[in-house]
């Protein structure tokens, strides 16, 4: 029997049924017949951990190690984290367990085939930020955001999702977005929300969501 026992830390309805969603369906795609992912959730309180995001503090990594914790006490032997900019916290803390870290996953796919520079879409604070920049350039990779009009509709857009008001139109304006940036180098999307609603098609896209998850099931 395969050792390996996969744990979600359960943050926010929409995020965490999205993951659940990609893990079930691509856990199917592998295995076929009426295979679902096997996995174990702990379901946190999103508000007392969302409300101190994105600025990383001892009380936020303090909740944070308890809760996923209370997901080790499962017997999760690898955690998937349903929110990128969490890890920023989580590379602070003391974990037993193995983390299926998106942005060093996503370093390493990156580096696998050669692509060396991105252009990242998150939330205005992810985009604006050192953590993901500094990891990449760490690693030969140069990361550059969009204008500030574009960083502006994404960060709304991002809202709309999470606030489940986004429109048709919202979205075709997004996907006008990557589609601008993607037809120079390869987009990253760094963002739960975003991923929600990507384009299908377009192989210029590179999703953080997609690619922690393809590793929890290479993992099963």
């Amino acid at each position: 029997m395969n050792s390996i026992r996969l744990g979600i830390l359960g943050l926010g309805s929409q995020t965490t049924t999205f993951y659940i969603s990609e893990l079930n369906r691509m856990y199917h795609k592998k295995h076929g017949g009426y295979s679902t992912c096997p996995f174990v959730l702990w379901n946190s309180n999103f508000h007392a951990i969302n409300s101190r995001l994105p600025t990383i503090s001892k009380e936020l990594n303090t909740l944070v190690q308890q809760e996923i914790l209370q997901l080790e006490n499962l017997g999760s032997t690898h955690l998937v984290i349903p929110n990128i900019t969490l890890h920023e916290s989580i590379d602070q803390l003391e974990l037993s367990k193995k983390v299926l870290h998106p942005v060093y996953l996503t370093v390493e796919k990156l580096k696998a085939n050669t692509i060396s520079k991105v252009v990242l879409l998150g939330s205005e604070h992810t985009m604006n930020s050192t953590y993901i920049r500094s990891i990449f350039k760490e690693n030969a990779i140069e990361v550059t955001i969009p204008t500030a009009t574009d960083r502006q509709q994404i960060d709304a857009f991002r809202q709309q999702v999470y606030a489940q008001k986004e429109t048709a139109e919202s979205i075709y304006n997004y996907h006008q977005i990557i589609q601008k940036y993607s037809a120079t180098n390869p987009v990253l999307l760094a963002c739960t929300e975003l991923s929600i609603f990507k384009p299908k098609e377009n192989k210029q896209l590179i999703d953080m969501v997609t690619v922690q998850i393809r590793a929890a099931i290479h993992q099963l």
